[in-house]
This record gives C-alpha cells, sequence and structure tokens, in this order.
C-alpha cells in the first residue's frame, strides 16, 4: 500500500462522486437536481436526497461528464455549478461540449475528452476512453460520444467507467493503461423491464466484477444503483454477489474514502500474560480470507512474563511496551493506534479467538461500506467461561446484526474503528473502563454511527477469579459514571438484581440441561457482579496510581 494516499471520496449518486485530491477537487456527472422527473419521466423521482445544492458547490476545480445524458450531463446542475466555482473546467464528449456551450459555460473553460492523457494538476491527469453505452460510437470527426476516465493521481489509477456495459476493447485499453487501483463500475443491468422503459442499462453485478477482476482492480465501488427505483440494485444482492462468487477485490459501497492500494487494517491487541489463548488468535489472524484487506499486528504489552512476546515475535507482530505505571486501556489503545498504519483500526482482546475466517472481513464491511465508523463483533463466552458470564455475552450479542445501531453501546474486545474517527475522538486515557463506550457516545454526538456485526464473532476466553470478577465491575461502575452519570445504584437495588438474576440464571440452566451443581457459581458470580457495581457506583474521589493498578492488574 502507497502510504500517504487516502482520498476523501462523496458519492452523488448515479456514477456521480466528488473526489478531493491534494491538488484539486474532481466532479465527475454530478447530478445535484430532480430534473429526470421533471424534464424526462414524472414517475422517476430520486431515491436519495440531493447532497448539496449546485449552487453551493464552490470547490469544484476539474468537472468530468462521461456523457449527454440528463442524468449525467444536467442541465438544472452544471449551469449553476459554473457560476458557483468559476475556477472549475469542464471535460466532457462532443456532444457534453455542446450542451455547456449551450448553457452558457463558456468555451475557454471547455475541453474535449480526449483519448490523450490531459494534466488537471501536479500529479494528475486523466485520459478519456471508449464506453459502450450501448455501443462504442464515435462523431464525424471521429471523437468518442460516451466516454469513460482512467484517473492517474502519482503513479495510482482510478477508472471512473461512468455508464458503460463490458466489451473487449474497453477491457484492453484498460489494461494497457493499467493496473488499475480502484475501478467505479456501474451495476444497474440492462434488461427486458427496463428496456421497454427506454433505460438502456449497463452492466450486471457478475459482468461489472467480472470486468473489475480482468482490468485487475484492487478495490471496486459499485455505481448507479441507488437513485430510481426501476433502475435500482438491492445493495444486499450486490454483497452476496460479491461473496459467493469471491472475486479478487475488495467491494466498496458509498465509500468515504478511496485508499489507493489495498485497504489495510492494523490489528491491535492488548496483552497481559496471554500465552495460553495468543497463538490460537494469531492463527486465527493467519487465516483471514479477506477481499483485498492487508492485515498488520501489532501487540500492546503490559509486562507479560509467560511466553506472550514469544509467541508475538514468532507470528511476526509488531510489539509496543507500555509500563504498569503509564498503563490505562484508553492509554494503551491509543499507543497501538498512533503506531498502526492501517486506515482500519481493529481492536481484539488477546483472549478472544475469531470463530471462522470471514471475521475481518465482516468486522470492517460496515466501514468500508460508509455504514458505519465503529462497530463490534459478537463475543461467545467460552465453556470455561462462568455460567452467568455466559449469559451476559448471549445478552450483549445477539445473533442478528444491527447496521448501524441505536445507541452508543460497544466492546474493544472484538471491535474495529476508522482511523479517521480515532483521529477526532481518541480514547479517554483517564477512565478505568468502558472506553469503547464513551468514544461512541462522543461519536454518535457528533453525528458518527456504530454498528453490531453478528458474523464477526469471536469466543472470548474468561476464566477470572471472584476477586478479579468483582473489581472488573467496580472499575467499569466507575468509568460509567462519567459515561451515564444518571445511574445510581442502591443496596436494594444490588439485592433486587442479584435475586433476579440468579433465579433467571438457574431457570436458563435446567432448560438447557446445565448440572445443577453451578448453583454456587452463579450465586458467587452474581453477588461478586453487582457487589463490584455498587462500589464503582459510589466511588466519587480521584483515584492514586496504586488504586488504578488494582483495577487494572487484578490478583
Amino acid at each position: 500500500m502507497t502510504k500517504g494516499m487516502r482520498i476523501p471520496v462523496e458519492m452523488l449518486g448515479q456514477s456521480g462522486c466528488r473526489l478531493a485530491f491534494a491538488q484539486a477537487t474532481l466532479y465527475l456527472d454530478p447530478y445535484l437536481s430532480n430534473s429526470v422527473q421533471e424534464l424526462d419521466a414524472p414517475d422517476l423521482a430520486r431515491k436519495i436526497p440531493i447532497s448539496r445544492q449546485p449552487e453551493s458547490v464552490t470547490d469544484a476545480d476539474w468537472v468530468l461528464i462521461t456523457h449527454a445524458h440528463i442524468d449525467h450531463c444536467d442541465p438544472h446542475t452544471l449551469p449553476k455549478l459554473a457560476k458557483a466555482s468559476p475556477q472549475a473546467r469542464f471535460v466532457g464528449p462532443s456532444p457534453v461540449v455542446g450542451a455547456l456551450i449551450g448553457w452558457g459555460v463558456a468555451a475557454e473553460r471547455i475541453s474535449i475528452a480526449s483519448e490523450e492523457w490531459l494534466e488537471l494538476a501536479p500529479d494528475l491527469r486523466i485520459l478519456a476512453i471508449p464506453a459502450a453505452h450501448p455501443e462504442i460510437t464515435r462523431d464525424a470527426e471521429g471523437s468518442l460520444n460516451c466516454v469513460g476516465y482512467v484517473l492517474d493521481y502519482a503513479g495510482q489509477r482510478i477508472y471512473l467507467a461512468g455508464d458503460t456495459s463490458a466489451r473487449q476493447e474497453i477491457i484492453d485499453t484498460l489494461v494497457a493503461n493499467g493496473p488499475i487501483d480502484t475501478a467505479f463500475l456501474p451495476v444497474n443491468e440492462h434488461n427486458f423491464f427496463r428496456g421497454r422503459r427506454g433505460i438502456i442499462g449497463n452492466m450486471s453485478v457478475r459482468e461489472a466484477f467480472q470486468m473489475g477482476n480482468e482490468i485487475g482492480a484492487k478495490q471496486v465501488v459499485a455505481v448507479h444503483w441507488d437513485m430510481f427505483a426501476i433502475n435500482a440494485v438491492d445493495p444486499d444482492e450486490i454483497r452476496l454477489v460479491h461473496q459467493r462468487t469471491r472475486p479478487g477485490f475488495s467491494l466498496l459501497l458509498n465509500p468515504r474514502v478511496i485508499n489507493l492500494g489495498n485497504v489495510q487494517a492494523s490489528i491491535i491487541i492488548r496483552t497481559l500474560n496471554e500465552a495460553k489463548h495468543l497463538e490460537s488468535l494469531l492463527q486465527a489472524i493467519a487465516s483471514q480470507q479477506t477481499d483485498g484487506i492487508e492485515a498488520e499486528v501489532i501487540l500492546v504489552d503490559s509486562g507479560s512474563t509467560d511466553g506472550t512476546l514469544a509467541i508475538a515475535e514468532h507470528y511476526g507482530c509488531r510489539i509496543h511496551h507500555i509500563s504498569r505505571d503509564q498503563f490505562s486501556f484508553g492509554r494503551s489503545l491509543n499507543m497501538g493506534c498512533e503506531a498502526a498504519n492501517g486506515e482500519i483500526l481493529v481492536l481484539i482482546s488477546g483472549h478472544c479467538v475469531p470463530t471462522g475466517t470471514g471475521w475481518l472481513q465482516r468486522l470492517c464491511q460496515p466501514i468500508l461500506d460508509g455504514a458505519a465508523d465503529y462497530t463490534y463483533g459478537r463475543q461467545v463466552g467460552s465453556p470455561d467461561s462462568h455460567y452467568s458470564e455466559r449469559r451476559i455475552f448471549a445478552k450483549y450479542y445477539p445473533e442478528h446484526s444491527r447496521i448501524p445501531q441505536d445507541g452508543f453501546f460497544c466492546n474493544n474486545a472484538n471491535s474495529a474503528l476508522s482511523r479517521a474517527a480515532w483521529d477526532h475522538h481518541r480514547f479517554d486515557e483517564e477512565l478505568t473502563g468502558l472506553e469503547d463506550m464513551e468514544l461512541a457516545q462522543r461519536l454518535v454526538r457528533a453525528g458518527g454511527k456504530t454498528a453490531y456485526v453478528a458474523g464477526a464473532s469471536v469466543v472470548h476466553h474468561h476464566s477470572e477469579s471472584w476477586p478479579q470478577v468483582r473489581r472488573r465491575f467496580e472499575r467499569e461502575a466507575i468509568a460509567l459514571q462519567k459515561i451515564m452519570p444518571q445511574v445510581h445504584v442502591n443496596l436494594f437495588d444490588v439485592l433486587r438484581y442479584i435475586v433476579t438474576s440468579v433465579c433467571k440464571d438457574l431457570q436458563s440452566a435446567r432448560r438447557e440441561g446445565a448440572s445443577q451443581s453451578s448453583l454456587m457459581d452463579i450465586v458467587s458470580y452474581r453477588w461478586n457482579q453487582y457487589l463490584g457495581s455498587w462500589k464503582g457506583n459510589h466511588q466519587h474521589r480521584k483515584l492514586s496510581h496504586a488504586e488504578k493498578e488494582k483495577y487494572f492488574f487484578p490478583h
């Protein structure tokens, strides 16, 4: 992956997008009106809102138009955009040039789409290539009537297809001008019913994916699937085809950032004497099957003495150390995130083990799709965990996903966070726990989204002593005071919660055929859980280093 090649992108619907390069901001086929319904087909209303009004587009340096259809070359958008961005230059095939001049755009601001490289800015140039919509055609001078663009940015190449069907001439041209890093490909297939309405259509999802493979794309952005009901494709269908066909590229839907090079994830593991389960975790990471996600593994260790570091070194992990007197959950995570190269920060506990080879892809996918900024996956209690702990896992990590979810619950034992979100919020380094929920709360309040991904599951191995259980809930209750100060627990609540939870656990144990010998385990667990929660809820003074160490390194 080429570092520093993160391109902010805004999907505008249809094939339209905004690409913000360091040197220039480009708009492709901006359709920022409802002109199709107003001028052509009264029943073709937009399914997605107008992301920005044309007169508010003041940052356009270049506007690339692929062909003259009004959902790409919009008479209600382009004249207003040209006025709002007087610096903007326009590029398009000859029918587009004629339309722009007719709308009052000065001819000196317009360049005809050429099959020769056109420099837009330093390290940024474009090449027009044929598009078949429905066939490749040229005017009397031999110029293309419908084009796609290959964009070269410092040697990395992006294919902006616009509207096209697959043709060997197009594939050959792309291969000759590759390798293609990222391809924006339409997936609204031509079919009889669309054709009967005069809708040309483009490639099917399978055709687009096959084309992506043949041009060697590392990632594909599916476009032209979201604007009009009759011409739409269900995003779940796109994802399913990608999942089932397993092409050699990652799939992006509504991305916010394009990484030129394979998308890279940094898997960050906090460790303290995790030798018992760490090797299983690292083996599971090594076995992950992904669609273009390259992963590095970073350990942040706080003084392991049991072989943890030797295991990590054997598996090629990057190891960072944090001293006991400097440790907090938030500080150790921030240290790992700072050291990471990835654009997605995957956080997993050293005693959690993914249950399948699709864990990493599933956990990251909502972030890749732009559906969430912070995800967390399912956790299943291991057989060696306390029975009541397994019940808690089952309650908070159900079988069905919520993408996105309401609220700000999150858990870093199995989570992923976009670097952009971490850059803006970072983890609170003073909290004694729940740093995940606290960051998620700030993220949601700022307009970000969280998601629960049931398919990204791990087995969580917890085998704690009763003092460790009590101290865990105590420190989390201390942290909860900052996140939800309205929560108060009195002694009556403690007794009520203990009785209720024990009864429900016993009922569940009987239904599942669990041994009655678990009675004392259930009672002891719930007693220490709620006693710890009560003590933490009533701890209102600033903690000393010694007290924090009691919570961070319980014995």
